[in-house]
């Protein structure tokens, strides 16, 4: 067996692989009521002032604020009615002296008025004449052109991961179609003679392919497009052949398994001949995902994650989930996070960031984070996680009850 290779932290190899890397986002035209999630590819400018007109922000009476100055209930202000100002339709009708207009939440202010007396403050005496019972000022219960965005005013920056609010707001200024960034297409192989797949009966000795279906599943969590290129048994042609296939019709490729030092290890021999500069790190100093390759092949990133699935997973949210956002112009979304005591002493050796999957309990009003431990190759410890605890790359562990911050798994 070789000798372990040089591993460093998470962050740095990441840092490592960026410096070298020179990212080319594509964009794309899509419609904004399917851009849900995607990605802006630059600065979003309005083409209009929103709103267009002014509008009442109430039911009530459109005036002049003038009008009113000291109106009560006691004195009430006296003005005529001079019609009312459809809904959906430009106010023809002019506000005078002593006059008001009706109008409706959302309607344009009439020319003239310049406050909104809610229908609550007045009382109607007869077809003509409505009593205002209180005084508004100039603006009041009005907004105005431009209020909420002007012409030209930039909406949206580039890199902006679109939400259901951003869609509404750009439909609302006209836009149905947004520039994005291109979906990365991701080719997922995997490798291994035992890795069956999972509508197969696993004879002695095999086991269902779980990383390329969980890969797959991140991948669309980030954003981008999977390809599944199938399981390549432990033959080094026929990995390169599946890798260069594989890399060719993708912005990235991920290899699951193989990157662990054994004398039947190839998968970083198999990158460095998929293009230069090849293998840039091999091993970072987590526990699990020890043994994970970052790799630049011709300007494609290229991944060898581990063969157990908890690693597999752990090293794809720390290396390729944010190589996907980056590929897209931007970061990957803030996880929810939550504080919690310790049930258990968490052992771990300086030097190694440890991921301890938790699930979580109340007990007195107090949070609580249950370790689950279990080996590498254990879906079902993440499956019944709702969480995970990092320990320090600098500590020897966490003692029970001490107070940790617990990253959430999506869905919790």
């Amino acid at each position: 067996m070789t000798e372990f290779f040089n591993v460093m932290p998470p962050t740095q190899a990441l840092e490592t692989f960026f410096q070298r890397w020179t990212v080319a986002i594509q964009s794309e035209m899509v419609p904004t009521a399917e851009a849900l999630g995607r990605v802006t590819a630059g600065p979003v400018r309005s083409p209009i002032s929103l709103p267009a007109f002014p509008r009442s922000t109430v039911d009530g009476y459109a005036v002049r604020a003038a009008d009113t100055v000291g109106a009560s209930e006691g004195l009430p202000a006296y003005l005529t009615i001079v019609g009312e100002v459809p809904m959906g339709q430009r106010a023809t009708l002019t506000v005078g002296p002593g006059q008001a207009a009706i109008v409706h939440t959302g309607g344009m202010i009439p020319e003239g008025a310049d406050a909104v007396v809610m229908v609550e403050r007045t009382h109607r005496l007869d077809e003509r004449t409505v009593e205002v019972l209180r005084a508004v000022a100039v603006g009041e219960n009005v907004i105005q052109v431009g209020e909420d965005v002007q012409a030209g005013e930039e909406i949206l920056p580039a890199g902006h991961r679109l939400r259901p609010q951003d869609v509404g707001g750009l439909l609302g200024v006209g836009i149905t179609q947004v520039a994005v960034a291109r979906r990365p297409r991701v080719a997922i192989i995997a490798t291994g003679d035992e890795v069956v797949p999972p509508d197969q009966e696993p004879g002695p000795g095999q086991v269902r392919d779980i990383n390329s279906y969980t890969a797959e599943a991140m991948v669309r969590r980030a954003g981008g497009i999977p390809r599944l290129m199938g399981i390549v048994p432990d033959d080094f042609e026929a990995l390169l052949e599946r890798a260069q296939q594989g890399l060719a019709q993708a912005d990235l490729l991920v290899l699951s398994a193989g990157s662990s030092v054994s004398v039947r290890d190839m998968t970083s021999e198999v990158i460095n001949r998929l293009g230069a500069p090849g293998v840039l790190v091999h091993g970072l100093s987590i526990r699990p995902g020890k043994p994970t390759i970052l790799a630049l092949c011709d300007g494609k990133p290229v991944f060898g994650l581990p063969g157990n699935p908890v690693s597999a997973m752990v090293a794809f949210e720390l290396v390729v989930t944010p190589t996907l956002w980056r590929l897209q112009g931007t970061t990957p979304p803030e996880k929810r996070r939550v504080k919690a005591r310790l049930m258990r002493n968490l052992s771990s050796v300086a030097g190694r960031e440890d991921y301890v999957q938790v699930r979580l309990m109340e007990r007195e009003g107090q949070l609580w984070a249950d370790p689950i431990f279990g080996k590498s190759n254990l879906i079902f410890t993440l499956v019944r996680a709702d969480g995970v605890v990092r320990v320090p790359l600098d500590a020897t562990g966490i003692p029970a009850g001490e107070e940790v911050e617990v990253v959430l798994h999506e869905g919790t």
